[in-house]
């Protein structure tokens, strides 16, 4: 469905599909995306770009071991950045397994796409963004699931902003709205398809909106491939 929609390349982040029981789950999830994902997506017309991290919501007792093997795994050619990480509780061990997540992608020359909580976002983002202003530059940081409670102060920061076009997050009218606020410098837009309620459709249909609209075919691409393309370095 995208690959015909006009879709050329995505980046899969890795999630929380299963339960953390121990390390060996979030790590059989990470091969897994890295064995099969790209693949798959290229038998359909896509180019797929991967991003591997502990999802704070998938957070084993062992995540040592997932820390101790990630570098390994992050060497692998189809990988562009460290992500989805960052806080959903704001508990102090998701501070710790995101600190040292941010550290490694900046040791490695990554970027870092990081998660931000849908219930009490108004209260963790600001946690969020210290997080990253103490540990890497800013500008290589996209801070995902970004929404009119958290805006005014996501944009005095230097990070890339994510729009988060997907059912119970953005419809394409709203993201279309904070474009058109905000101007479209700053931000991307995306899916976030996981395993919760998602439209594989939302960029496309966001585009379409922006055109609709009366947006230029500058600002569009800005939005939807441009900005994510200048941090990531995808060739």
């Amino acid at each position: 469905m995208m690959a015909v929609s006009g879709v050329e390349e995505a980046i899969a982040c890795a999630h929380d599909p299963l339960e953390a029981l121990s390390a060996d789950v979030i790590l059989a999830h990470l091969r897994r995306v890295l064995m099969v994902e790209p693949g798959r997506a290229s038998r359909k017309g896509l180019r797929l770009h991967l991003a591997l991290g502990m999802h704070p919501r998938a957070i084993p007792p062992d995540h040592g071991r997932v820390l101790e093997e990630l570098p390994a795994l992050l060497k692998d050619s189809s990988v562009v950045a460290v992500g989805e990480i960052g806080l959903d509780s704001g508990s102090e061990i998701e501070k710790e397994v995101f600190i040292e997540q941010m550290q490694m992608a900046d040791e490695l020359g990554f970027p870092v796409i990081v998660h931000t909580p849908r219930t009490r976002k108004a209260e963790i983002t600001p946690l969020i963004v210290d997080l990253v202003g103490e540990n890497i530059d800013e500008r290589r940081a996209v801070i995902e699931h970004v929404n009119m409670d958290v805006l005014p102060h996501l944009i005095e920061t230097e990070c890339i902003l994510g729009l988060t076009v997907q059912p119970e997050k953005l419809t394409p009218a709203e993201a279309v709205e904070i474009l058109r606020e905000y101007g479209t410098e700053r931000f991307v837009i995306n899916s976030d398809m996981s395993s919760a309620p998602s439209d594989p459709l939302s960029v496309p249909r966001t585009v379409h909106r922006m055109r609709m609209e009366g947006f230029g075919r500058r600002e569009i691409r800005r939005v939807s491939r441009d900005n994510i393309r200048d941090l990531i370095k995808i060739n």
